[in-house]
């Protein structure tokens, strides 16, 4: 009563009539209080023990009272199960009170809160005996059950029970063991929902190992068959889930899945006989699935595949592909969903184990299924189905055989390769990754020979490949505060990158072998669809040549950044093993990429490798490699020396072999290698192949500019071979003698000197060698090396030199155009040679026979060389030394070639001109000694016996004979004046040379014309002047000399002036000379008697001339001018001697005026020019006052006065102080100023003034012509 009153106490209407419901009221009156649930719903719990089970209560009343329950069990959890476990008697009265309502009742929904109240309540509980109690219960329940018809509720209890509390199925299976045939008679009973409840009770009793393990028995002797049956035979999807549920759990386990499929195995036999009802096999039943159009079931069955196969695809994956289940996975790789794909494709991953998965072409089936489903993956966000897609087609593109073909279309392939690019090209790491591995695998010549290649393709996707890893590379590492743990994440970040540089690497390397595959390949070469005129994108050649460019730009950066931090053999293996194949791809380029590579310091690169890791057995497949790519590379060095001889073929192969036996051996670094090369004891054959390798190898190394070992250590180790070598009597293949020369050259130092036994040693293997051409390398150190030791300079300088000069590649006219010494604009072999020179003038010698013996290409350089030395360094004193020499040659040419020196070498006229160079280094004070008379007379007789035509010797004869003539004292002269007056073929020479003057118009002889006339106007000057005897007279016609200045030629100023020169002379000598002979020309008229006071000339002769002068003079040339004015003075002073009426009227002709002001410039002070102020000082002389005035005198000399006369040259001076003298003299000058600045201005010019200004250069060479500027001036 007590607890009715507070129940009522204080509770609005609804509430209270809620809560009466749920109070049996002719019973709760006796209840005890504790039993009554104080919060709401106020539950009683005695009334519901009493309620439940009344029969006049309704059923709706008592689901009302359990849902009450089972909401205050879940809102008040802990105030229940205390209300409930008060007393254990009430407990389990109160579970199997439940039981027993659910198992009785026949409204599901009442059983299923039965049910559930029951699972909560015993989990919450946690209490063995109501475990037990319900264990009891369901046990007793179902043996005393003589149908399976009302088991459903026990049976669902049990599946739920064991599913809350796993550890009640080891329990049940142990305390319950017969159980079991109640449960087998529940999946034979004729009810769905039965079967379902047994098998998920099996499922979750086959769950816990320990029960798995002792129902295994009952599992192969009962269940295995019976279970398969219902699975085929499943209708409901509630079975056929739980059955699902029941297989996954058992396919955990190896035993079973060996008894399922050896089952299925012998169903599978049978098929095709007699099959017994109710066997099924588990492929069939799975494929059953799989076909369904339930995603749910087609999932599940996908996964119950992949559960039988990653136990052991080997054995069973061929009962899945007899049962064509790939060809269904296939289609299901085009499904909307992310998860029946992804199934999928684990499936089929693990079905590519198996090779018949192959060979029953299911890959040329689904393949493009797969591509369409990659193509459609990527575009998802799910990365882990972008991975496992890449996986499989990785897997099928590896294991795919070569003779049956993946792809059937190019467009196919087109596709695929276009998918992997776009993977590749992911963000995800490990998207990018499979990626990567796939395109390996894609890189395959079978995947790729269908027609037409798609080169443009595969080169856009090696693009996305590589540049997807510099990305990734150049991705800088997490910076984070230093410590352990920083440097261990450093280090797996760049494990990462190296592993997925090595995939690239090794994706790349497949691209190169297949480029080397396809060039046997005729169809392969390029694409037979191509437009003719279309660019050849899409051909093998330029598919190899972007090969080449992607591992010079990207591959080799990217391999070189990666060693700066970790080194790993495998991913080395496989760059080494690209760069091989690229010497075989591309082999018109191997050459130059080979140089490359050793200007990048591979050699010494590889070299270290095979030092770290391939010593002893080691990375054996590391060490073939890298021999491997040293061995072309070496042999493609060697055949592409630029500084030496090609090699023969008997030199490569020798190379060649001592290089395959030779190079696996070594792995030692550069100072053991040293040490060993060093070894003076005994040396067998196989270690000597050893020391030549090392030996080539460090030559080829240097000389790329990579110098990977001490210089002074190689220096000796080099001589000890070469002593070994001797010692054993050994000769040295040519291009390890060359190898041994270059190395002493280039790491010799200056102040160290190789002993005499190592010269010795050299000299005798250089005496044995054929031409010193098979072990010369073009180098200044190498000339410097044979030319400092003179045992090696006497036997091999000539040679040596010659080879240097073949090789040399500066050019003359470069070198002809260098400026003066100090100036540091030299080639640095020319430099080098130059200090040779000057520390061994001897050397010089050497030089002057190449002059004379080398080929002309050759001479011609030297003969370059030396005349720029000469130039640069004039403190030299050699002059004597060449002169001495080249009178040998001379007198050799000369007796040997007497008759025509012509034909003795093309390159005397070098030696000619280089001589000429010599005689013109001479000062004008220094006497001709007895050598420069010698060669005067040797070079004399050699014109002799030229003719006209041998213009090439003539000329630098001239211009030696011309120089030899001004360039030395008074004394000199004279003497050597009479030397050669004494030759009488050279005077017959000079008329016929000078006779061509106007036979040949417009002649390519105009230089040696030039000098011809030159020639005979110091040798009339000179024969005159000392009286010399004269042996021969030359004849010149004089009107054809005269006619020549009239009419002359514009472009052959030289050659006037030279006529010019002559003409003069004769005028000054009155045309009395001794060895000249002006002669009139056959067709000219006699004098008439008024003209022979002028003889020979006439006065329209004279007038003529005059004429021609002023015509030469207007052309402004200096040179010209010079010899103008010279002959104008002296034709005025032969004139004037003869008839000074006829001189005054030349001088005082109208048009001088003119002459003189169109010589005169617009410019301040003009007239300060020496052929102006002559010719001004012969129109004061002779008082041609029409042609220059005394106002216009004295304006000159204001002019000269204020003018700067230290800028003008000694000649403009003498002719300025000339001009003054002749004023003063002839007393012009009325205005007392004006003679005032005039004497101030002579004291001014004082010959002393003149003579301390440096005079300008006298000798020159113009147009090939020796000119002395005094000769045509004064």
């Amino acid at each position: 009563m007590a607890v009715r009153q507070v129940a009522a106490v204080g509770l609005p209407g609804p509430q209270r009539d809620e809560e009466t419901v749920l109070l049996f009221e002719r019973a709760h009156y006796r209840h005890d209080p504790r039993w009554l649930l104080l919060v709401s719903p106020r539950f009683c719990l005695a009334c519901a023990l009493e309620l439940l089970p009344e029969p006049d209560v309704s059923l709706v009343r008592k689901k009302y009272v359990l849902s009450s329950f089972q909401d205050a069990l879940m809102r008040h959890t802990s105030l229940v199960t205390q209300l409930v476990a008060q007393d254990q008697r009430v407990c389990i009265h109160f579970i199997s009170m439940l039981f027993g309502l659910a198992c009785s009742v026949e409204d599901g929904s009442v059983t299923d809160i039965c049910i559930e109240v029951l699972i909560q309540l015993t989990t919450q509980l946690k209490l063995e005996e109501t475990i037990n109690c319900l264990l009891d219960e369901c046990h007793k329940q179902l043996c005393n059950m003589p149908s399976m018809r009302g088991s459903l509720a026990t049976l669902t209890l049990l599946g739920k029970l064991v599913d809350a509390i796993p550890a009640v199925a080891d329990k049940l299976v142990v305390e319950h063991g017969n159980l079991m045939e109640h449960l087998l008679r529940g999946l034979v009973y004729p009810s769905e929902g039965v079967q379902a409840s047994v098998c998920y009770l099996y499922g979750k009793l086959y769950s816990s190992p320990v029960a798995a393990e002792m129902l295994s028995g009952h599992f192969r002797e009962k269940l295995c068959p019976l279970f398969l049956s219902i699975l085929d035979g499943a209708q409901t999807k509630e079975l056929q889930i739980n059955c699902l549920g029941l297989l996954r759990q058992l396919l955990k386990y190896d035993l079973f899945v060996s008894m399922i499929m050896n089952k299925s195995s012998l169903a599978e036999s049978a098929e095709n006989v007699e099959r017994p009802p109710g066997e099924s096999s588990l492929p069939l039943v799975l494929k059953k699935l799989l076909l369904s159009r339930d995603e749910i079931l087609q999932i599940a069955s996908a996964h119950c595949i992949t559960a039988v196969l990653v136990h052991s695809p080997a054995k069973h994956a061929l009962a899945f592909i007899q049962a064509d289940i790939p060809e269904f996975l296939f289609e299901h790789l085009s499904s909307s969903s992310e998860v029946l794909v992804w199934s999928s494709y684990n499936c089929l991953i693990l079905l590519a184990e198996e090779p018949f998965f192959f060979s029953k072409c299911h890959t040329v089936y689904g393949i493009e299924a797969v591509v369409r489903s990659l193509q459609g993956s990527l575009k998802m966000n799910n990365t882990q189905l972008h991975r496992q897609g890449l996986l499989l087609f990785a897997e099928i593109l590896t294991r795919q055989p070569e003779e049956i073909k993946l792809f059937t279309t190019s467009a196919m392939c087109r596709d695929a390769g276009r998918a992997l690019q776009e993977a590749v090209s992911s963000p995800v790491l490990e998207v990018a990754t499979e990626a990567v591995k796939a395109i390996s695998a894609f890189l395959r010549k079978d995947h790729q020979s269908v027609p037409p290649v798609q080169y443009r393709e595969l080169r856009a996707l090696l693009e996305a490949m590589l540049n997807r890893c510099a990305e990734f590379s150049q991705t800088p590492l997490s910076r984070r505060p230093l410590g352990h743990a920083s440097s261990r994440d450093s280090e797996k970040a760049i494990l990462r990158r190296g592993k997925f540089l090595l995939s690239t690497l090794e994706g790349f390397r497949n691209a190169c072998r297949l480029a080397v595959e396809f060039q046997s390949e005729p169809s392969a070469q390029e694409n037979p669809f191509t437009a003719p005129s279309a660019e050849k994108e899409d051909t093998l050649e330029a598919f190899s040549e972007f090969l080449l460019s992607a591992s010079d730009c990207l591959c080799i950066p990217m391999v070189m950044r990666h060693l700066e931090q970790a080194t790993h053999p495998a991913l080395m293996e496989v760059f080494l093993s690209i760069l091989y194949n690229l010497f075989v791809i591309v082999p018109h380029m191997k050459e130059k990429f080979s140089k490359k590579l050793a200007a990048s310091s591979f050699i010494q690169l590889t070299l270290e490798l095979k030092a770290r890791f391939c010593s002893g057995l080691s990375y054996s497949a590391l060490n073939q490699v890298c021999s491997n790519f040293l061995y072309n590379m070496c042999l493609n060095l060697l055949s592409s020396l630029e500084k030496t001889g090609p090699p023969s073929q008997e030199e490569l192969s020798t190379v060649s072999e001592f290089l395959h036996h030779g190079l696996p051996q070594i792995s030692s670094r550069g100072p053991e290698s040293l040490a060993f090369l060093s070894d003076r004891q005994y040396v067998e054959g196989a270690a000597r192949q050893i020391q030549f390798c090392i030996l080539l190898l460090i030559y080829l190394a240097y000389i790329h500019e990579d110098r990977f070992v001490s210089e002074a250590e190689l220096f000796v180790a080099v001589q000890s071979l070469l002593l070994s070598l001797q010692d054993q009597s050994e000769r040295p293949p040519p291009v390890i003698f060359r190898a041994s020369i270059y190395l002493l050259a280039v790491c010799q130092d200056k102040d160290s000197a190789l002993d005499e036994a190592v010269v010795s040693a050299i000299r005798k293997f250089l005496e044995i060698t054929p031409d010193l051409h098979l072990v010369y390398t073009h180098h200044p150190l190498l000339l410097r090396f044979f030319l400092l030791y003179p045992e090696l300079m006497s036997r091999f300088g000539h040679r040596v030199l010659e080879l240097w000069f073949s090789w040399e590649e500066s050019s003359c006219e470069e070198l002809d155009d260098v400026p003066s010494a100090g100036q540091p604009t030299l080639p640095a072999g020319l430099t080098s040679l130059f200090q040779m020179l000057r520390s061994s003038p001897s050397i010089l010698l050497i030089l002057l026979d190449l002059v004379y013996s080398s080929p002309m290409a050759t001479a011609r350089k030297v003969l370059i060389v030396l005349r720029t030395f000469l130039r640069r360094n004039e403190d030299v004193q050699v002059g004597g030394l060449i002169r001495g020499h080249f009178l040998l040659i001379l007198q050799h040419l000369l007796v040997e070639h007497g008759s025509s020196p012509s034909g003795a070498s093309g390159n005397l006229p070098l030696l000619l001109s280089l001589l000429s160079l010599v005689q013109l280094r001479n000062s004008a004070e220094q006497e001709l000694d007895s050598m420069a008379m010698k060669l005067l007379h040797q070079v004399s007789k050699l014109c002799g016996k030229c003719s006209p035509s041998d213009v090439d010797i003539l000329q630098p004869s001239f211009n030696f004979l011309y120089w030899s003539l001004h360039q030395t004292t008074p004394g000199s002269q004279k003497r050597a004046a009479a030397v050669l007056l004494s030759s009488t073929t050279l005077i017959e020479l000079l008329e016929k040379i000078l006779a061509l003057t106007w036979a040949e118009a417009g002649s390519t002889r105009t230089a040696l014309l030039c000098s011809a006339w030159l020639l005979t106007a110091s040798f009339s000057a000179q024969q005159h002047d000392g009286s010399l005897q004269v042996h021969q007279t030359l004849s010149v016609e004089l009107d054809e000399v005269l006619k020549a200045l009239s009419f002359p030629n514009k472009k052959a100023a030289l050659l006037s002036a030279a006529i010019l020169r002559f003409l003069r002379t004769a005028l000054q000598q009155k045309f009395s000379s001794a060895l000249v002979a002006l002669v009139p020309s056959g067709s000219q008229p006699p004098l008439a008697s008024e003209d022979t006071v002028l003889a020979p000339l006439g006065t329209s002769q004279v007038l003529s001339l005059v004429i021609g002068l002023q015509n030469l003079l207007v052309q402004k040339d200096p040179l010209l001018s010079q010899a103008c004015v010279g002959c104008l003075e002296a034709l005025l002073d032969y004139l004037h001697a003869r008839s000074p009426d006829i001189a005054l009227h030349v001088a005082s002709q109208p048009w001088n005026r003119f002459l003189l002001f169109t010589l005169l410039d617009v410019g301040e002070n003009s007239f300060l020019k020496s052929e102006i102020l002559r010719l001004m000082t012969l129109f004061v002389r002779y008082r041609s006052s029409s042609i220059l005035s005394h106002e216009e005198v004295g304006h000159v000399i204001q002019g000269a006065a204020l003018a700067d006369l230290s800028a003008l040259s000694n000649t403009t001076l003498q002719a300025l102080r000339g001009f003054f003298l002749q004023v003063q003299s002839m007393g012009l000058l009325a205005d007392d100023s004006t003679a005032h600045t005039l004497r101030a201005s002579l004291e001014g010019l004082s010959p002393s003034v003149s003579l301390a200004k440096s005079p300008l250069q006298d000798m020159v060479c113009l147009g090939g012509v020796a000119v002395s500027m005094s000769h045509i001036r004064d």
